[in-house]
Protein backbone atom coordinates (compact mmCIF):
# COMPACT_ATOMS: atom_id res chain seq x y z
CA UNK A 1 0.00 0.00 0.00
CA UNK A 2 2.87 2.54 1.14
CA UNK A 3 4.19 1.87 -2.56
CA UNK A 4 1.16 2.78 -4.54
CA UNK A 5 0.79 6.29 -2.17
CA UNK A 6 4.63 6.93 -2.65
CA UNK A 7 3.37 6.56 -6.53
CA UNK A 8 0.05 8.78 -5.87
CA UNK A 9 2.37 11.61 -4.29
CA UNK A 10 4.99 11.44 -6.85
CA UNK A 11 2.93 11.99 -9.50
CA UNK A 12 0.43 14.83 -7.37
CA UNK A 13 3.52 16.88 -7.52
CA UNK A 14 4.41 16.20 -11.51
CA UNK A 15 0.99 17.33 -12.14
CA UNK A 16 1.10 19.90 -9.80
CA UNK A 17 4.53 21.28 -11.57
CA UNK A 18 2.57 20.79 -15.05
CA UNK A 19 -0.54 22.59 -14.44
CA UNK A 20 1.25 25.94 -14.25
CA UNK A 21 3.07 25.90 -17.14
CA UNK A 22 1.57 28.40 -19.60
CA UNK A 23 1.73 25.87 -22.57
CA UNK A 24 -0.68 23.44 -20.65
CA UNK A 25 -2.97 26.91 -19.41
CA UNK A 26 -2.88 27.78 -23.02
CA UNK A 27 -4.03 23.94 -23.97
CA UNK A 28 -7.56 24.15 -22.71
CA UNK A 29 -8.60 19.72 -23.46
CA UNK A 30 -5.15 18.66 -21.71
CA UNK A 31 -5.51 21.66 -18.56
CA UNK A 32 -8.68 20.52 -17.48
CA UNK A 33 -8.00 16.63 -17.22
CA UNK A 34 -5.03 17.49 -15.80
CA UNK A 35 -6.76 19.87 -13.39
CA UNK A 36 -9.14 17.30 -12.57
CA UNK A 37 -6.21 14.75 -11.95
CA UNK A 38 -4.80 17.10 -9.47
CA UNK A 39 -8.24 17.34 -7.21
CA UNK A 40 -8.71 13.54 -7.47
CA UNK A 41 -4.89 12.55 -6.53
CA UNK A 42 -5.06 15.78 -3.69
CA UNK A 43 -7.31 13.89 -1.42
CA UNK A 44 -5.22 10.81 -1.74
CA UNK A 45 -1.93 13.14 -0.89
CA UNK A 46 -3.76 14.64 2.19
CA UNK A 47 -4.92 11.70 3.40
CA UNK A 48 -1.32 10.30 2.94
CA UNK A 49 -0.11 13.12 4.62
CA UNK A 50 -2.33 12.72 7.59
CA UNK A 51 -1.47 8.98 7.86
CA UNK A 52 2.44 9.69 7.82
CA UNK A 53 1.90 12.09 10.72
CA UNK A 54 0.20 10.05 12.58
CA UNK A 55 2.70 7.29 12.06
CA UNK A 56 5.54 9.55 13.08
CA UNK A 57 3.97 10.47 16.16
CA UNK A 58 3.33 7.08 17.09
CA UNK A 59 6.91 5.44 16.45
CA UNK A 60 8.23 8.46 18.78
CA UNK A 61 5.58 8.05 21.66
CA UNK A 62 6.87 4.38 21.16
CA UNK A 63 10.51 5.62 22.04
CA UNK A 64 10.06 7.24 24.32
CA UNK A 65 7.98 4.65 26.16
CA UNK A 66 11.43 2.54 25.79
CA UNK A 67 14.21 4.94 26.64
CA UNK A 68 11.90 7.38 29.26
CA UNK A 69 12.67 6.47 32.73
CA UNK A 70 10.53 9.49 34.28
CA UNK A 71 7.15 8.43 34.72
CA UNK A 72 5.37 11.60 33.67
CA UNK A 73 6.62 11.30 30.18
CA UNK A 74 6.04 8.10 29.74
CA UNK A 75 2.01 8.05 31.00
CA UNK A 76 2.28 11.45 28.65
CA UNK A 77 3.03 8.51 25.96
CA UNK A 78 1.00 6.07 26.55
CA UNK A 79 -1.78 8.43 26.21
CA UNK A 80 -0.92 9.66 22.93
CA UNK A 81 -0.47 6.06 21.86
CA UNK A 82 -4.06 5.10 23.11
CA UNK A 83 -5.33 8.58 21.20
CA UNK A 84 -3.46 7.54 18.16
CA UNK A 85 -3.87 4.14 17.40
CA UNK A 86 -7.13 3.80 16.58
CA UNK A 87 -6.82 6.47 14.14
CA UNK A 88 -4.02 5.14 12.23
CA UNK A 89 -6.46 1.73 11.90
CA UNK A 90 -8.92 4.43 10.39
CA UNK A 91 -6.92 6.16 7.96
CA UNK A 92 -5.12 2.57 6.83
CA UNK A 93 -9.06 1.91 5.65
CA UNK A 94 -9.49 5.01 4.45
CA UNK A 95 -6.98 4.74 2.26
CA UNK A 96 -7.35 1.35 1.22
CA UNK A 97 -11.27 2.22 -0.16
CA UNK A 98 -9.15 5.29 -1.94
CA UNK A 99 -7.08 3.11 -3.89
CA UNK A 100 -9.38 0.73 -5.42
CA UNK A 101 -9.71 1.40 -8.84
CA UNK A 102 -12.22 3.87 -9.78
CA UNK A 103 -14.82 2.94 -12.76
CA UNK A 104 -13.23 5.07 -15.47
CA UNK A 105 -16.89 6.12 -15.94
CA UNK A 106 -17.49 7.71 -12.67
CA UNK A 107 -16.44 11.40 -14.08
CA UNK A 108 -18.77 10.93 -16.71
CA UNK A 109 -22.11 12.69 -17.30
CA UNK A 110 -25.12 10.46 -17.76
CA UNK A 111 -28.31 10.29 -19.87
CA UNK A 112 -31.11 10.21 -17.04
CA UNK A 113 -34.12 8.14 -18.64
CA UNK A 114 -37.06 7.85 -16.31
CA UNK A 115 -40.38 5.32 -17.12
CA UNK A 116 -43.73 4.54 -15.63
CA UNK A 117 -43.82 0.89 -15.24
CA UNK A 118 -46.88 -1.06 -14.14
CA UNK A 119 -49.90 0.71 -12.21
CA UNK A 120 -51.39 2.69 -15.22
CA UNK A 121 -51.66 6.46 -14.76
CA UNK A 122 -50.23 6.37 -11.22
CA UNK A 123 -47.11 4.97 -12.45
CA UNK A 124 -46.49 8.03 -14.33
CA UNK A 125 -47.70 10.42 -11.66
CA UNK A 126 -44.57 8.56 -9.61
CA UNK A 127 -42.29 8.45 -12.44
CA UNK A 128 -43.17 12.55 -12.30
CA UNK A 129 -42.24 12.63 -8.27
CA UNK A 130 -39.25 10.66 -9.20
CA UNK A 131 -38.22 13.16 -11.82
CA UNK A 132 -39.02 15.83 -9.25
CA UNK A 133 -36.55 14.37 -6.63
CA UNK A 134 -33.70 14.08 -9.13
CA UNK A 135 -34.28 17.52 -10.07
CA UNK A 136 -33.93 18.84 -6.44
CA UNK A 137 -30.55 16.63 -5.93
CA UNK A 138 -28.77 17.70 -8.85
CA UNK A 139 -29.62 21.94 -7.41
CA UNK A 140 -28.30 20.59 -4.87
CA UNK A 141 -24.93 19.36 -6.20
CA UNK A 142 -24.73 22.43 -9.14
CA UNK A 143 -25.42 20.20 -11.66
CA UNK A 144 -26.94 20.63 -15.21
CA UNK A 145 -30.40 19.52 -15.57
CA UNK A 146 -31.67 19.56 -18.98
CA UNK A 147 -35.15 17.57 -20.50
CA UNK A 148 -34.18 15.79 -23.65
CA UNK A 149 -37.13 14.37 -24.40
CA UNK A 150 -40.90 13.61 -23.16
CA UNK A 151 -44.35 12.07 -23.44
CA UNK A 152 -47.01 13.20 -20.46
CA UNK A 153 -48.84 11.08 -18.65
CA UNK A 154 -52.60 11.42 -19.22
CA UNK A 155 -53.36 12.07 -15.60
CA UNK A 156 -50.05 13.63 -14.55
CA UNK A 157 -46.32 13.04 -14.35
CA UNK A 158 -44.87 11.38 -17.38
CA UNK A 159 -44.46 7.85 -19.45
CA UNK A 160 -41.34 8.62 -20.56
CA UNK A 161 -38.96 11.35 -19.59
CA UNK A 162 -35.45 11.94 -20.77
CA UNK A 163 -32.70 14.22 -18.87
CA UNK A 164 -29.34 15.11 -19.61
CA UNK A 165 -27.47 15.89 -16.34
CA UNK A 166 -24.01 17.39 -16.31
CA UNK A 167 -21.47 18.18 -13.51
CA UNK A 168 -19.01 16.66 -11.19
CA UNK A 169 -18.83 13.32 -10.92
CA UNK A 170 -22.70 12.45 -12.01
CA UNK A 171 -22.17 9.50 -13.18
CA UNK A 172 -20.23 8.24 -9.86
CA UNK A 173 -23.46 9.09 -7.99
CA UNK A 174 -26.40 8.68 -10.06
CA UNK A 175 -25.14 4.93 -11.52
CA UNK A 176 -26.60 3.76 -8.24
CA UNK A 177 -29.97 5.40 -9.17
CA UNK A 178 -30.86 2.54 -12.13
CA UNK A 179 -33.24 -0.17 -11.36
CA UNK A 180 -36.88 -0.62 -10.34
CA UNK A 181 -38.34 1.68 -8.32
CA UNK A 182 -41.84 0.76 -6.56
CA UNK A 183 -44.04 2.71 -4.67
CA UNK A 184 -47.44 2.29 -2.37
CA UNK A 185 -49.67 4.72 -1.55
CA UNK A 186 -53.43 5.33 -2.16
CA UNK A 187 -52.94 6.43 -5.98
CA UNK A 188 -54.87 10.53 -6.70
CA UNK A 189 -57.12 8.06 -9.50
CA UNK A 190 -58.07 6.05 -6.59
CA UNK A 191 -61.29 6.89 -5.15
CA UNK A 192 -61.83 3.59 -2.70
CA UNK A 193 -58.92 4.66 -1.18
CA UNK A 194 -57.12 1.63 -1.15
CA UNK A 195 -53.09 1.23 -1.10
CA UNK A 196 -51.73 0.04 -4.37
CA UNK A 197 -48.35 -0.76 -5.46
CA UNK A 198 -46.87 0.87 -8.65
CA UNK A 199 -43.44 1.28 -10.38
CA UNK A 200 -41.19 3.52 -12.54
CA UNK A 201 -38.25 1.90 -14.06
CA UNK A 202 -34.80 4.33 -13.94
CA UNK A 203 -31.88 4.02 -15.95
CA UNK A 204 -28.55 5.87 -15.60
CA UNK A 205 -26.29 5.63 -19.20
CA UNK A 206 -22.64 7.07 -18.79
CA UNK A 207 -22.83 9.89 -22.08
CA UNK A 208 -20.48 7.87 -24.44
CA UNK A 209 -17.76 10.18 -25.76
CA UNK A 210 -16.90 9.64 -30.08
CA UNK A 211 -14.11 7.38 -28.67
CA UNK A 212 -16.49 4.98 -26.54
CA UNK A 213 -18.78 4.01 -29.42
CA UNK A 214 -17.91 2.94 -33.17
CA UNK A 215 -20.89 4.46 -34.60
CA UNK A 216 -21.44 4.05 -38.52
CA UNK A 217 -23.82 6.87 -39.55
CA UNK A 218 -24.81 4.35 -42.30
CA UNK A 219 -26.55 2.18 -40.04
CA UNK A 220 -29.15 4.93 -38.82
CA UNK A 221 -32.44 5.73 -40.26
CA UNK A 222 -33.54 9.34 -39.44
CA UNK A 223 -37.10 10.52 -39.71
CA UNK A 224 -38.09 13.50 -38.96
CA UNK A 225 -42.16 14.53 -37.71
CA UNK A 226 -44.34 16.88 -36.03
CA UNK A 227 -44.10 17.73 -32.18
CA UNK A 228 -46.91 16.45 -29.81
CA UNK A 229 -47.30 18.25 -26.33
CA UNK A 230 -45.86 21.10 -25.38
CA UNK A 231 -44.10 24.25 -27.55
CA UNK A 232 -46.00 26.37 -28.79
CA UNK A 233 -47.08 26.93 -32.19
CA UNK A 234 -43.77 26.87 -33.76
CA UNK A 235 -42.69 24.00 -32.87
CA UNK A 236 -45.92 22.20 -33.64
CA UNK A 237 -46.22 23.79 -37.31
CA UNK A 238 -42.79 22.34 -38.30
CA UNK A 239 -41.04 18.81 -38.77
CA UNK A 240 -38.77 19.76 -36.00
CA UNK A 241 -38.70 16.57 -34.24
CA UNK A 242 -36.44 13.74 -34.74
CA UNK A 243 -36.68 9.29 -34.57
CA UNK A 244 -33.35 7.50 -35.45
CA UNK A 245 -33.23 3.74 -35.74
CA UNK A 246 -30.13 2.07 -35.71
CA UNK A 247 -30.11 -0.80 -38.30
CA UNK A 248 -27.99 -3.07 -35.99
CA UNK A 249 -29.26 -3.04 -32.85
CA UNK A 250 -33.15 -1.93 -33.68
CA UNK A 251 -32.70 0.92 -30.64
CA UNK A 252 -34.81 3.85 -31.54
CA UNK A 253 -34.47 7.06 -30.21
CA UNK A 254 -37.00 10.68 -30.31
CA UNK A 255 -36.21 13.54 -29.64
CA UNK A 256 -38.91 17.04 -30.07
CA UNK A 257 -37.82 19.12 -27.06
CA UNK A 258 -35.71 21.74 -29.04
CA UNK A 259 -36.93 23.99 -31.16
CA UNK A 260 -35.08 23.24 -34.49
CA UNK A 261 -34.73 19.66 -36.36
CA UNK A 262 -30.65 20.44 -36.22
CA UNK A 263 -30.80 20.35 -32.20
CA UNK A 264 -33.24 17.30 -31.93
CA UNK A 265 -31.14 15.08 -34.28
CA UNK A 266 -28.07 15.97 -31.92
CA UNK A 267 -29.79 15.26 -28.86
CA UNK A 268 -30.74 11.88 -30.10
CA UNK A 269 -27.56 10.90 -31.66
CA UNK A 270 -25.89 12.07 -28.11
CA UNK A 271 -28.90 9.10 -26.51
CA UNK A 272 -28.30 6.91 -29.16
CA UNK A 273 -25.10 6.47 -28.31
CA UNK A 274 -25.18 6.57 -24.82
CA UNK A 275 -27.51 3.20 -25.12
CA UNK A 276 -25.55 1.59 -27.28
CA UNK A 277 -22.80 2.25 -24.79
CA UNK A 278 -24.74 1.04 -21.70
CA UNK A 279 -25.19 -2.41 -24.06
CA UNK A 280 -21.51 -2.82 -24.34
CA UNK A 281 -21.12 -2.27 -20.62
CA UNK A 282 -23.48 -4.26 -19.51
CA UNK A 283 -21.69 -7.39 -21.78
CA UNK A 284 -18.30 -6.52 -19.83
CA UNK A 285 -19.91 -6.14 -16.44
CA UNK A 286 -21.73 -9.45 -16.65
CA UNK A 287 -18.65 -11.23 -17.34
CA UNK A 288 -17.08 -9.74 -14.90
CA UNK A 289 -20.01 -11.11 -12.36
CA UNK A 290 -19.45 -14.36 -13.37
CA UNK A 291 -16.30 -14.10 -11.41
CA UNK A 292 -17.68 -11.86 -8.90
CA UNK A 293 -20.53 -9.30 -8.22
CA UNK A 294 -20.78 -6.53 -5.99
CA UNK A 295 -24.07 -6.53 -3.50
CA UNK A 296 -25.19 -3.46 -5.18
CA UNK A 297 -26.85 -5.14 -8.12
CA UNK A 298 -25.53 -4.70 -12.28
CA UNK A 299 -28.00 -1.17 -12.15
CA UNK A 300 -30.07 -3.59 -14.88
CA UNK A 301 -33.44 -1.16 -14.98
CA UNK A 302 -35.65 -4.43 -13.73
CA UNK A 303 -33.44 -5.31 -10.85
CA UNK A 304 -36.22 -4.21 -8.11
CA UNK A 305 -33.66 -1.55 -6.13
CA UNK A 306 -35.80 0.91 -3.60
CA UNK A 307 -39.66 0.97 -2.44
CA UNK A 308 -41.28 3.93 -1.45
CA UNK A 309 -43.91 3.19 1.37
CA UNK A 310 -46.26 6.50 1.84
CA UNK A 311 -48.61 5.19 4.70
CA UNK A 312 -45.43 4.35 6.79
CA UNK A 313 -43.26 7.62 5.43
CA UNK A 314 -40.78 4.70 4.69
CA UNK A 315 -37.94 4.41 2.01
CA UNK A 316 -36.30 1.13 1.81
CA UNK A 317 -33.38 0.06 -0.13
CA UNK A 318 -33.60 -3.55 -0.80
CA UNK A 319 -29.86 -3.57 -1.83
CA UNK A 320 -28.23 -2.81 1.24
CA UNK A 321 -31.52 -3.42 3.32
CA UNK A 322 -31.38 0.21 4.32
CA UNK A 323 -35.01 1.89 5.29
CA UNK A 324 -35.04 5.68 6.39
CA UNK A 325 -38.47 7.01 7.43
CA UNK A 326 -38.37 10.28 5.98
CA UNK A 327 -39.97 9.98 3.02
CA UNK A 328 -40.98 13.39 2.30
CA UNK A 329 -37.26 14.86 2.36
CA UNK A 330 -36.05 12.10 0.11
CA UNK A 331 -38.84 12.84 -2.12
CA UNK A 332 -37.56 16.47 -1.85
CA UNK A 333 -33.97 15.18 -3.01
CA UNK A 334 -32.32 14.60 0.16
CA UNK A 335 -30.87 10.57 -1.54
CA UNK A 336 -27.54 11.60 -0.27
CA UNK A 337 -27.46 9.42 2.93
CA UNK A 338 -28.53 6.48 0.51
CA UNK A 339 -25.86 7.22 -2.45
CA UNK A 340 -23.04 7.39 0.28
CA UNK A 341 -24.00 4.17 1.79
CA UNK A 342 -24.61 2.27 -1.47
CA UNK A 343 -21.04 3.30 -2.80
CA UNK A 344 -19.56 2.34 0.60
CA UNK A 345 -20.95 -1.25 0.37
CA UNK A 346 -19.97 -1.60 -3.01
CA UNK A 347 -16.18 -0.50 -2.20
CA UNK A 348 -16.22 -3.09 0.36
CA UNK A 349 -17.05 -5.69 -2.07
CA UNK A 350 -14.31 -4.86 -4.14
CA UNK A 351 -12.27 -4.50 -1.31
CA UNK A 352 -12.96 -7.84 -0.17
CA UNK A 353 -12.57 -9.18 -3.73
CA UNK A 354 -8.99 -7.32 -4.40
CA UNK A 355 -7.82 -8.80 -1.31
CA UNK A 356 -9.02 -12.40 -2.28
CA UNK A 357 -6.87 -11.86 -5.72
Amino acid sequence: MIDKLEAIKKRFEEVSQLIVQPDIIADMDNYAKLNKEYRDLEKVVNKYDEYLNVTGNIKNAKEVLETEKDEEFRDMAKAELDELAPREAELEEELKFMLIPKDPNDSKNVILEIRAGTGGDEAAIFAGDLYKMYQQYAQSQNWNFNIMSLTEGSAGGFKEIVISVEGEDVYAKLKFESGAHRVQRVPQTESQGRVHTSAATVAVLPEAEDVDVELNMGDIRKDTFRASGAGGQHINKTESAVRLTHAPSGLVVECQDGRSQHANYDKALKVLRSRLYEIELKKHNEAISSQRKTMVGSGDRSDKIRTYNYPQGRVTDHRINHTVYNLPNIMNGEIEEFIEKLRIAENTELLKAETQD
